[in-house]
């Protein structure tokens, strides 16, 4: 098994950046790489519920994905496991802290050999990810797309000036990964 993990603090509340997940239509707006867009077919956000969608990447790809909403603790926890090829679990953790929310990212891979074929993609990937997720949470309220498409930072909260963390593990147990 292998986990690539990374964690970045947005300075908004735990409530905030949660509801960027669980909104369709905010979620499609920021997940996946740079340049990426995305829609969603199904998209049950509860535990055990679907989520299929399209990522249309920046070059003309498209790529279809199948995923389960495996856990869902709002608002603290969400286990997605990615069901198609190549196959993972990204457990996301939402933890407040003086700033705001730490969002921690951990993509578990069951196949070392498959992880080890996707890290140059994976890594970089996942950084992107969590940047287009603190732009969404952090956009100005009325910013667009109806209620909550905008967050407020907690009143004490000052952006964050610390790098995201990014980390790989390995192990010989299995697990799967995220995108």
């Amino acid at each position: 098994m292998s986990t690539f993990s990374t964690s970045r603090e947005i300075p908004a509340t735990v409530e905030d950046v949660f509801a960027a997940f669980r909104q369709p239509e905010r979620m499609a707006r920021w997940w996946g790489p740079a340049g990426f867009t995305n829609t969603f077919n199904v998209f049950e956000f509860k535990n055990g519920g679907r989520w299929s969608y399209v990522m249309h990447g920046p070059e003309a790809g498209h790529y279809q994905n199948e995923s389960v909403f495996a856990e869902i603790e709002p608002p603290k926890r969400i286990v997605i496991q990615h069901v198609s090829k190549p196959e993972y679990r990204l457990t996301i953790t939402m933890t407040s802290s003086a700033v705001g929310t730490v969002v921690s990212w951990a993509q578990t891979f069951e196949d070392p050999e498959v992880a080890r074929r996707v890290e140059r993609i994976v890594v970089p990937a996942n950084e992107e990810n969590l940047d287009r997720l603190s732009a969404e949470v952090l956009r100005e309220p009325g910013g667009g797309d109806g209620p909550g498409a905008g967050s407020r930072r907690p009143s004490s909260a000052k952006p964050s000036t610390s790098p995201p963390t990014t980390s790989m593990r390995s192990s010989a147990r299995s697990a799967p990964a995220a995108w």
